[in-house]
């Protein structure tokens, strides 16, 4: 006959085996899973690796550099600086005025093609003959290279003596019987306005296909609704559409202040930094190609990448949001 501590000894064997088939059982599949898994992800580790190669390592060298003494017009003087390139960033007047310049270029820029981007957006929204041309043809002028861009209004529109501008003034001057019709040069007289100008025209169509994804996943039986219990067409805007609109807002503003704080192309085309026009990347262009003080430019990249790091985090937390909310309906 067994002795209890034998009986006791085969309970414990008997529960402990089962519990050792389960975690046999769990633990199986894991394997091939895990295998499965990297099997998938192999394919997309080249691309991994050379996006790292591309993009991080030359930041990480231009951090580097930064924090050393490095111009070609003085090779003897060179060496480990510390902060004293980014002192310099922060306390030198040119520098100041740049940054006040992007700012100012940025928020109207942003601000109006926002407005306008809307205005268009809502006439989309609506049904009409030949909607699909003029989407088509609104969405043109974000496809166009942005030098190219910026070389029509430079001379096909801001030129004085053979621009469409003046040209349209001297027109219409005539047509009143008046011979000397005003002919400003806008380069020259508005210079600011004229690149913020152009920018606007090419970033409007941008926000207005943002605006237009957003208000085509509007909630439809709500807005039926609202026009059935008598509300008028702004208060649907007021209270439907723009609420609805607000995420969308946010990410085509987000997005665009990336783009144009990085914007180079109209400034350097059309005015060449003149005129108070310099904006941080074209300081950064003349600290590194007139200038060339690698560690000072190196610096003043640094910091504007930092910035534009900091808006596009912003940028990303309302993307998920929106995806969030996509998920959830």
């Amino acid at each position: 006959m067994p002795t209890p501590s034998v009986e006791l000894r085969g309970e414990r064997d008997a529960v402990r085996r089962p519990r050792a088939t389960a975690a046999r059982t769990r633990g199986g599949p894991r394997t091939p899973g895990r295998a499965a898994a990297w099997a998938r992800r192999a394919p997309l580790l080249p691309a991994l690796v050379f996006l790292v190669v591309v993009t991080q390592l030359p930041f990480v060298a231009t951090v580097v550099v930064s924090f050393t003494r490095w111009n070609a017009l003085a090779p003897d003087n060179r060496g480990f600086a510390a902060f004293d390139n980014y002192k310099a960033v922060f306390t030198d007047p040119a520098m100041r005025s740049a940054i006040w310049t992007t700012v100012l270029l940025t928020v109207t820029v942003v601000l109006v093609s926002l407005l306008l981007g809307l205005g268009l957006a809502l006439l989309l929204d609506r049904k009409f003959w030949g909607r699909g041309i003029v989407r088509t043809m609104l969405i043109t002028p974000f496809l166009v290279v942005p030098v190219a861009a910026a070389l029509l209004w430079k001379h096909a529109l801001y030129n004085a003596s053979y621009g469409l501008i003046n040209g349209s003034l001297t027109w219409i001057w005539r047509l009143f019987g008046s011979a000397d019709p005003p002919q400003p040069d806008w380069m020259t007289t508005s210079p600011l306005a004229a690149v913020e100008v152009a920018l606007i025209w090419q970033w409007t169509p941008f926000m207005m296909l943002i605006l237009l994804a957003g208000l085509q996943s509007r909630p439809a039986d709500a807005v039926e609704a609202a026009r059935v219990d008598g509300a008028s067409a702004f208060d649907v805007f007021r209270y439907l559409t723009l609420p609805h609109l607000r995420r969308y807002l946010e990410l085509a503003a987000l997005l665009g202040t990336i783009y144009v704080v990085q914007n180079f192309d109209a400034v350097f085309t059309i005015t060449s930094g003149g005129l108070g026009t310099a904006n941080l990347p074209y300081t950064i262009y003349q600290t590194f190609y007139q200038a060339h003080d690698y560690g000072r430019a190196s610096a003043q990249g640094v910091v504007v990448v930092i910035c534009s790091l900091l808006v596009a985090a912003f940028a990303l937390r309302t993307v998920s949001s929106l995806l969030r909310e996509e998920v959830t309906r």
